[in-house]
């Protein structure tokens, strides 16, 4: 704050003689904290005690490292006392920008002072002066940024492993409030339980780079929006291509869960497809496995990404289950795979809402060929379509084979307003 050749200020006994004798500093500091704590905003708002601990001692060394700026003599190193200084107040949750702040106010106080009360002091001394000041600003802003981000990196640590070892717990129905107070998280009465899979990014297949490397930047871009949406409500358990995410219910609503679910996907620049229900804590790791088994579900039928209930798709998730009706489905749509052409018509047919000319256009046939086909259709299946029950039937039938016929659109359209997203 000031170099070995300043003359004597509030900021330091500095003479040409010789660097700060350590009664010097201490005088010098108690005359600029003084300074300091009774006119200067922030440090007026500071707590006494910070003040005449953590800010004396900077202030303190400080003043020791610039009268012996350039010595062979040096001894004072800001950095090293910063470095145990700052971890303390990351951990206080004092914010690093208002640290910062504070620390360049000081040091622009401290110029300011020791310029008015040097007369007219030389070109060159006032160079000396400020050049000392950058110097020690940058030192001390780095030192601070360092701890600051050894802190944060440790407790995102400690955050992320009770985060895991609570979220475990939950899915194998061992959650208890010993669980709880050791991870020092609380657990809710209800859950919405979500199902997710990521896609993965178009550069994870790109020649020339990584595609371990891209696909973590992708899955930390996924984690990073969750802290953005929920803050550290959500319990995750995810890999690069999806997982488990638990969310208490008092969260948010359900609206907000499908908005949420939109931000993820648009901040990791990948398509996203979850699958949600809602349940009381003991029912998580069944409610957990069915989300799962719906997810497979989903993808298998071709239904796109984007947020889904569970409630929604109950029907698609029950016709998938093994059983006697899936396998009678399954042998009474089975006569047309021998006719491609027929299956295919089926899949665009339910995929445009039944609309026998949107049908035709996609196939780039007349729509009176739709109609031939679908006559055939319910001859080899003995489903009608023609009739009510006969289409429901011929849906069910493709939702239960999962959607086989691999150029085959979804058996049945979009959710309104839902696209694939793309990277």
């Amino acid at each position: 704050m000031t170099i070995r050749s300043a003359p004597e200020t509030p900021i330091a006994h500095a003479s040409s003689t010789g660097p700060l004798t350590a009664g010097d500093a201490d005088r010098s500091a108690e005359r600029l904290l003084s300074h300091l704590r009774t006119k200067i905003h922030p440090f007026t708002a500071l707590p006494r005690p910070l003040l005449d601990g953590d800010v004396k001692a900077m202030i303190r060394v400080c003043m020791r490292w610039a009268s012996e700026r350039g010595t062979a003599a040096a001894t004072a190193d800001p950095a090293a006392f910063l470095q145990v200084a700052a971890a303390r107040w990351a951990r206080a949750d004092l914010p690093i920008e208002k640290v910062l702040h504070a620390m360049h106010v000081g040091f622009g106080e401290a110029l300011e002072v020791v310029v008015a009360r040097s007369g007219e002091p030389s070109c060159d001394r006032l160079i000396a002066w400020t050049s000392a000041a950058v110097e020690l600003s940058d030192l001390c802003t780095g030192a601070i940024s360092r701890a600051y981000v050894r802190e944060l990196k440790a407790t995102s640590g400690d955050h992320h492993t009770a985060v895991h070892t609570l979220t475990s717990a939950l899915l194998a129905g061992q959650a208890s409030s010993k669980v709880a107070r050791e991870c020092g998280i609380p657990i809710a009465d209800e859950y919405y339980v979500l199902a997710v899979h990521v896609a993965a990014h178009p550069d994870e297949n790109r020649p020339g780079l990584d595609r371990h490397v891209v696909a973590g930047r992708k899955l930390r871009r996924v984690q990073s929006a969750l802290t953005r949406q929920f803050q550290d409500r959500a319990l995750a358990m995810l890999s690069v291509d999806g997982g488990t995410i638990l969310l208490p219910s008092d969260v948010c609503g359900e609206p907000e869960l499908d908005r949420a679910v939109e931000v993820v996907a648009d901040y990791a620049a990948v398509p996203i497809t979850a699958v949600m229900t809602r349940c009381a804590t003991d029912a998580v790791p069944a409610a957990a496995r069915r989300t799962h088994e719906l997810l497979d579900t989903t993808e298998s039928i071709g239904i796109g990404p984007g947020f889904h209930k569970f409630d929604d798709l109950a029907l698609q998730y029950q016709l998938t289950r093994p059983g006697i009706g899936r396998r009678i489905l399954e042998t009474r749509i089975a006569p047309l795979d021998d006719h491609p052409e027929l299956l295919r018509t089926l899949h665009i047919f339910f995929h445009t809402d039944m609309n026998r000319r949107r049908t035709a256009r996609q196939l780039n046939i007349h729509p009176n060929t739709i109609d031939y086909r679908l006559r055939r259709i319910g001859q080899l299946t003995g489903f009608d379509p023609s009739r009510s029950q006969g289409l429901w039937y011929l849906r069910s039938a493709l939702i239960a084979r999962g959607g086989t016929a691999s150029t085959a659109p979804s058996p049945f359209p979009d959710r309104a307003g839902q696209s694939r997203r793309s990277a």
